[in-house]
């Protein structure tokens, strides 16, 4: 496609605004069930607890239809439908007056989900093969830099101007996402494969290569939901309490996303010219032993260095596995492969919190690390002996 280094520019833009858009809520989730829906100090972990993993429930379930939609009726369509969806969501979140209500919202965003699993599949199927290490790379680090600057828009917002205002903000720019891609974002185009109908999803699932990939990803989003709830209280545990500790904890979050999008078009470069697999096995394990080096420290400040580091090693770990499902797939089954891949992080996603909070219960907190640690060595390990001796692919 002629234009496709314009399409990314404006997928990256929607991913940024996509990224921010929700992290400047759900940070903020267990102080608005308090202050807004009066929900008391003793109910507010089930009630978070609740709302909070509803979406990744539901999304997971959704995520291959949806998948199989796009590569149906048009990944543009599922594109929208996702963003106002969102939009909708983020809107009603603005006016609830109960945790019930809140709970529906969030419902909603269960089956409105999907919106970055699609940006993905548009991009796979508009960007020539050769830049797609390089293109998967720069659309992490737009992740990435929503994440960051998601939280702190949204205590900027609720400071000045009230919690709620923040859901108002976010459903406009979910509905300006929605409105990029109508105007903006063309429909890939569809390549005619000879295949049996009703067995594409079935056929994906039973190549090795695709349930390996999956599983990859699901135990990556599990290593980062098993730090990040935590986080606040290690950062804690390592001032003394001083401080503001959100602010620091904000903070030393934010290192580790500064540090990922600052690299991950690099690690994309680096996948495109030596392979994939091997960008994701050098990937997996810097960032596996720089998790045991984290865990470490006894003050702060070192800590924060050591955990900007893990970010620059770790940023190679998503767009590696998306260019492995997008090389190892055709451009009509893209839809389908990245709602797979959606449904695996949503799975990682529950279990993450789940297995952080049942360890961090009896064994001290910076344990988390070294069981993350051992994850991500893990995979390296079982990426190099499956795929160590491969030839690089020419894409």
């Amino acid at each position: 496609m002629k234009n496709w280094k314009l399409v990314l520019a404006i997928l990256t833009a929607n991913v940024v605004m996509m990224a921010a858009g929700y992290t400047m809520l759900i940070p903020f989730l267990p102080m608005y069930l308090i202050k807004e829906l009066g929900v008391s100090m003793e109910a507010v972990k089930l009630w978070n607890g609740a709302i909070f993993s509803i979406t990744f429930l539901i999304g997971g379930i959704m995520a291959p239809i949806w998948g199989k939609l796009a590569d149906t009726k048009g990944k543009k369509m599922m594109a929208m439908r996702a963003g106002a969806g969102l939009a909708l969501s983020y809107f009603l979140g603005g006016i609830v007056t109960t945790p019930e209500q809140m709970f529906g919202v969030r419902v909603l965003q269960g089956f409105a989900a999907g919106l970055w699993s699609v940006c993905l599949a548009i991009a796979t199927s508009l960007v020539p093969m050769d830049k797609l290490g390089v293109s998967l790379g720069i659309m992490q680090a737009g992740l990435t830099f929503g994440n960051v600057i998601g939280p702190l828009v949204g205590g900027s917002l609720a400071t000045l101007f009230g919690m709620r205002y923040s859901f108002f903000v976010a459903g406009g720019l979910l509905t300006l996402i929605t409105l990029i891609f109508f105007f903006y974002i063309p429909e890939p185009p569809r390549q005619p494969v000879a295949r049996p109908k009703g067995r594409a999803q079935t056929q994906l699932l039973r190549q090795p290569v695709i349930r390996e990939a999956l599983i990859y990803v699901a135990v990556a989003q599990m290593v980062i939901l098993l730090i990040q709830p935590i986080l606040t209280l290690y950062v804690g545990e390592l001032n003394h309490g001083e401080g503001n500790l959100l602010f620091l904890s904000g903070f030393v979050f934010s290192l580790v996303g500064i540090a990922s999008a600052l690299t991950a078009p690099s690690w994309g470069r680096f996948g495109q010219r030596y392979g994939f697999y091997r960008s994701l096995c050098w990937a997996a394990l810097t960032a596996g032993l720089m998790n045991f080096v984290v865990a470490l420290p006894e003050t702060l400040p070192l800590f924060c260095v050591l955990n900007f580091t893990y970010g620059l090693c770790s940023a190679g770990i998503q767009p590696s596995l998306s260019a492995v499902l997008a090389s190892n797939t055709e451009s009509d089954q893209r839809g389908r492969v990245f709602g797979f891949m959606f449904s695996a992080q949503q799975f990682g996603s529950m279990v993450g919190p789940l297995l952080g909070g049942a360890i961090a219960t009896f064994f001290p907190l910076k344990s988390l690390f070294f069981v993350a640690g051992a994850l991500l060595l893990g995979i390296s390990g079982a990426v190099y002996l499956r795929h160590g001796q491969e030839k690089p692919q020419a894409l």
